[in-house]
């Protein structure tokens, strides 16, 4: 047996890189073991932490947003730091970190986009979902981007929870919104929108839509929307029955989509539209902006595996529409210096412990978790049992291989300041935090976001 892996008197020093809910959960999972003590430094890019449950989750969705307690709790812990606005790669690097710590996790998630590979999907007006969920939400990257929303149809591509957030945002009426802690400028655009309705193109059928029951549920509860479901989108093949036979959650959103597709139109001035085994194949503009969507109608197509692919019939139509979004998966990037699957988008790994290439040997001391681990998959408390498995990982290897010696490197925030870096502690994010409450009461909302990085330096007094 290897000496025990960290005391009180030396502690198992652990670097998170991501400080989204995979770095949190990771973080408590680490706190919880018995077998040794350890010291975390998570690391963030970004000045504020949470990752997508700040950035990512929709502003009228604000109990999701209450799993921030726990991550508070975890950054409260004396054993904890917070270090945000540092960037690996460059006000850190991968030496740094492993010269300082005895083990570094890899918790940056999946913050591209994929792309649809058509003709004219760079025409402006189109755009990934992840940028106008970014900007809807003040993410600092997106917060400059601006979305024409004079046209009165928007077609959003997919049929996931992202795809859904999306289209309610751009249908609900801007009183609601201005009750949420929506970025202020989107709330000014949306304001303006006059964008009556949106149509949600799935590839494949009702049977293999990816949202969950309550997001889809949600949609028919608007106030001043209708949805509308064709009923002809709905037929079932032996195959896709079969899917809701074995999958609850399918089995109801197809009991959901049914009601919906019962109701009569209420007139209401806007609406959504959800259609199923639609594919665009084509982009369509005037002078460089998109003006319509070529879509093809597809069947589908079952695998010797079981899998249901979606195949085009060549029966193809125009739909006009000047804003598409595309919400068809996000997709991880490599950081500087760290092995990456560029084919799956992740770290190569298994079970957590990263590989030196996709079936490789393990990297000693280095892991991943969450989306970069396993690709951007499940809702934010999958990342809890994700997390849990790489810890396991992780200590399993501490228990054969022991902590090592002890690393040459000194603090990192003496390493930080050395190279006049504006790093910002969890002391310094529960004062912005507190400021950002303050400027929202004086309007009735939950927050009003910072939404640029030197704004929130400013007022930290970095």
């Amino acid at each position: 047996m290897s000496e025990r892996p960290g005391t009180s008197e030396r502690p198992l020093r652990i670097a998170i890189v991501g400080a989204g809910p995979a770095g949190f959960f990771t973080a408590g999972a680490l706190l919880k073991e018995t077998d040794f003590v350890c010291s975390i430094d998570i690391f963030d890019r970004l000045p504020t932490p949470y990752g997508l449950v700040r950035d990512g989750v929709a502003p009228d969705h604000p109990s999701i947003k209450k799993v921030t307690g726990k991550f508070e709790k975890i950054a409260s812990d004396p054993s904890v730091r917070f270090l945000g606005n540092v960037t690996f790669g460059e006000e850190v690097t991968r030496d740094d970190l492993k010269s300082r710590y005895h083990r570094i996790v890899y918790a940056v998630g999946a913050p591209a986009d994929r792309r649809l590979g058509i003709p004219g999907e760079d025409l402006a007006g189109s755009w990934p979902a992840t940028a106008f969920v970014a900007w809807y939400n003040g993410h600092p990257d997106f917060a400059g981007l601006e979305f024409d929303l004079s046209c009165e149809r928007a077609v959003v591509v997919g049929n996931g929870n992202v795809a859904v957030d999306v289209a309610r945002i751009l249908v609900r009426s801007s009183e609601e919104l201005a009750r949420t802690d929506i970025a202020d400028h989107a709330l000014a655009a949306l304001r303006g929108s006059r964008i009556r309705e949106v149509v949600m193109l799935g590839r494949r059928g009702p049977a293999q839509a990816k949202f969950t029951n309550v997001e889809l549920k949600e949609l028919g509860k608007l106030e001043g929307v209708d949805v509308e479901v064709v009923d002809s989108d709905l037929m079932l093949d032996a195959d896709s029955a079969a899917v809701l036979k074995s999958n609850r959650t399918a089995e109801r959103n197809y009991e959901i989509l049914r009601e919906m597709s019962a109701r009569p139109s209420s007139g209401a001035e806007r609406r959504i539209v959800l259609r199923f085994l639609t594919s665009p194949v084509e982009l369509v503009g005037e002078e460089g902006r998109v003006t319509c969507v070529r879509t093809e109608r597809n069947r589908l197509v079952t695998g010797p595996n079981g899998y249901q692919s979606a195949e085009g019939t060549g029966e193809c139509r125009l739909l006009d529409a000047g804003l598409v979004l595309r919400s068809v998966g996000y997709r991880g990037l490599p950081l500087p210096d760290v092995p990456f699957d560029d084919a799956r988008g992740v770290i190569p790994n298994l079970a957590g412990r990263v590989t030196d290439g996709p079936g490789g040997d393990p990297v000693p001391g280095e892991y991943a978790v969450g989306w970069i681990k396993r690709g951007p998959t499940g809702i934010i408390g999958t990342n809890k049992a994700d997390a849990a498995e790489t810890v396991r990982t992780l200590v399993e290897d501490l228990r054969v291989e022991g902590a090592g010696p002890a690393p040459p490197g000194g603090d990192v925030e003496e390493l930080l300041a050395a190279r006049g870096v504006r790093y910002v502690t969890f002391g310094d994010w529960i004062n912005l935090d507190e400021q950002e409450k303050r400027n929202g009461e004086a309007e009735g909302r939950p927050r009003v976001k910072f939404v640029r990085v030197d704004d929130m330096l400013r007022v930290l007094g970095k």
